[in-house]
């Protein structure tokens, strides 16, 4: 993966008024589904924020919770069977949850806009990209088709993709997986968003594309000054471009911090399972380590710390206690009962 350098200073360069201040805070959500099969708990209590400027990168293995968090917030999750029973998602310092549908539509893509993670099935395989780009100006701003066209043809220029004024009438089928990803990037980037959440919007690419589309995302966020919150599973990814970093297991947070911090000093056992799984290239030849067993069923969460089957520090206390969130230091927490020796190797 090639390295992405990120900047000392984030200018806004936006023309409307934007505040430095927190964009989004999610406080204590839950997301349930309810299923034949009994209850889902699929988020138990995430707590997280966003601010100007600033990215959040979200890990964790398949079924964490990680985008589902991501769907609750851009609020297209199917409801039934899913059900938000507790928690505020405020998007400056306005509960979502409490607004009408009509309300958060206005925000949707507007204020918050989410870039999915296969870019084939979020397009729709029978309409031009350009049609499908033109249609944010045409529904959200009233422009003609011609001047939606032109502003489609624009956006595809601004995402680098060769040719714009020529392929804005081909269909996705007819380009590349890295160029249908800057075709998700630039209908992200339409109305200018203060927010993009990002859905491993590098999956399937191979790593000379995922770097091209790491770097696109860093140069947008700095010219447009955009809060990102990065749903990933690829940590050296995160580690060039991330501020904070959240580590998401069975449905909560159980470590974050700064991101050079949490790569540094990992407080969490899952989290330093995550590190040590990256090949090394000063381990040439040794065996891949990999963290033993796998994520819990969420239909039966175990008691205690939900990692506690696969921990390698895993004590009594770790089956009965669920851990709280520990202050490990400045905005650094930890939902271990043992973060002190995780933390010290």
């Amino acid at each position: 993966m090639t390295t992405i350098s990120k900047p000392a200073d984030v200018p806004a360069q936006r023309d409307r008024d934007k505040s430095e201040g927190t964009l989004l805070e999610v406080r204590d959500l839950h997301v349930e589904f309810h299923t034949r099969d009994g209850v889902v708990k699929a988020v138990n209590g995430v707590n997280y924020s966003v601010s100007a400027g600033e990215t959040l990168a979200v890990l964790g293995e398949s079924g964490s919770g990680k985008s589902v968090t991501a769907q609750a917030i851009m609020g297209i999750l199917d409801m039934p069977p899913a059900k938000i029973p507790q928690g505020e998602i405020l998007f400056r310092g306005q509960d979502m949850l409490k607004m009408s549908g009509e309300q958060r539509r206005k925000i949707r893509g507007a204020k918050i806009a989410m870039i999915f993670q296969d870019a084939l099935s979020s397009l729709n395989p029978v309409l031009s990209v350009g049609y499908q780009l033109s249609e944010m100006f045409r529904v959200h701003q009233g422009l003609s088709k011609k001047a939606a066209k032109a502003k489609s043809i624009d956006l595809m220029d601004r995402v680098k993709i060769p040719a714009a004024s020529k392929r804005v009438d081909d269909y996705p089928h007819q380009f590349s997986g890295g160029m249908r990803q800057r075709i998700m990037i630039a209908m992200a980037l339409a109305l200018e968003p203060d927010l993009i959440i990002a859905d491993e919007p590098t999956t399937a690419l191979d790593v000379t594309v995922q770097a091209q589309v790491m770097d696109l995302l860093a140069d947008l966020q700095r010219e447009f000054n955009m809060g990102l919150i990065l749903i990933t599973h690829d940590l050296g990814v995160v580690a060039d471009v991330a501020d904070k970093i959240a580590v998401m297991y069975a449905g909560r947070i159980v470590e974050h911090a700064p991101v050079h911090e949490l790569y540094k000093t990992p407080a969490h056992p899952y989290t330093r399972g995550l590190l040590d799984s990256i090949p090394r290239l000063d381990q040439k030849g040794q065996e891949l380590y990999a963290i033993k067993g796998l994520p819990p069923n969420l239909l039966n969460i175990p008691p205690g710390c939900a990692f506690n089957p696969r921990c390698p520090k895993a004590q009594d206390i770790c089956r009965t206690e669920v851990p709280a969130l520990h202050t490990v230091a400045d905005a650094r927490g930890s939902a271990c009962h043992f973060w002190e020796e995780t933390i010290n190797g």
